[in-house]
């Protein structure tokens, strides 16, 4: 119980950032995908693999300047983002250079992680910008927390049939089905009280959102297995790390932010 009163207290700031949203969240957004990359840099090291933080520190500030730009229309984003993927990559590489001290393994591991926890996380800052749609931004909460907790419950009390057992021997079938049904009636319930003329909108995340949400789930644990490890961190009682939280959450990020900029046609 102790455990979970302290997990809650260290979550509440998290909640509060979506209240509040606009550019507080957008800078909680920011830190949580620097200590995400930090953590999933650590996690190699149990594999002698060595990425470069201040690499991905450097990626993660222009990225959000990036997005800042954009938002005030000062420049032309699509341009700067092409040449943040370009940088990125290019950074990722000479990173190598040193090839007496480095493996392509380093190079390669420095891309990813500023892709995965950095990128991926961008986007719900993003959401939370947008000027009449930013309330969404609680469908990647709902979405990625609700398959969660409604697929741990459903496997618990129905599972059987075993979904990825080398991936995660405890996850079944019946609590995937279970859990991607608590996320579409969440989304739903969700809807009708906050944005009804986009309830329909809503369902539909909820049910593509919570399939993403495990695929995150799974790719997070694809990782530990490979790492040798049982959790990025322990930040957060019960949890392990922020990584550990928020993993299906960095997918389902960008799986609500391009509904809405794709489907409802809205952009920051």
């Amino acid at each position: 119980m102790k455990t979970r009163i302290l997990s809650g207290l260290i979550m509440l700031p998290l909640v509060i950032l979506l209240v509040i949203g606009g550019y507080v969240l957008y800078a909680g957004c920011f830190a949580i995908g620097v200590m995400a990359v930090y953590e999933f840099y650590r996690g190699f090291k149990a594999m002698d693999v060595h990425p470069s933080f201040p690499i991905a520190v450097v990626a993660a500030v222009c990225l959000y300047v990036i997005g800042i730009v954009d938002h005030l229309g000062l420049a032309d984003a699509k341009t700067l983002m092409m040449l943040w993927f370009f940088g990125v990559t290019v950074a990722g590489l000479l990173y190598l250079f040193k090839i007496e001290e480095r493996k392509l393994s380093d190079g390669m591991a420095t891309i990813v992680g500023i892709f995965y926890a950095v990128f991926f996380s961008y986007h719900i800052g993003l959401i939370g910008m947008m000027p009449d749609v930013k309330i969404l931004v609680w469908l990647v909460v709902i979405t990625a927390f609700g398959t969660d907790i409604c697929a741990y419950f459903a496997g618990v009390f129905l599972g059987k049939h075993k979904l990825c057992p080398v991936i995660s021997p405890k996850k079944t079938w019946e609590g995937a089905i279970g859990g991607v049904l608590g996320s579409v009636i969440l989304c739903g319930v969700f809807g009708i009280i906050f944005v009804k003329p986009l309830m329909i909108h809503c369902l539909i995340i909820g049910l593509a959102g919570s399939v993403i949400s495990m695929f995150g789930d799974l790719t997070a644990s694809v990782f530990k297995r490979k790492m040798g490890i049982k959790d990025y961190g322990n930040l957060i009682p019960g949890h392990g790390g922020i990584l550990d939280r928020f993993d299906s959450v960095l997918f389902t990020g960008p799986v609500v932010y391009y509904y809405i900029a794709i489907v409802l046609g809205m952009g920051i």
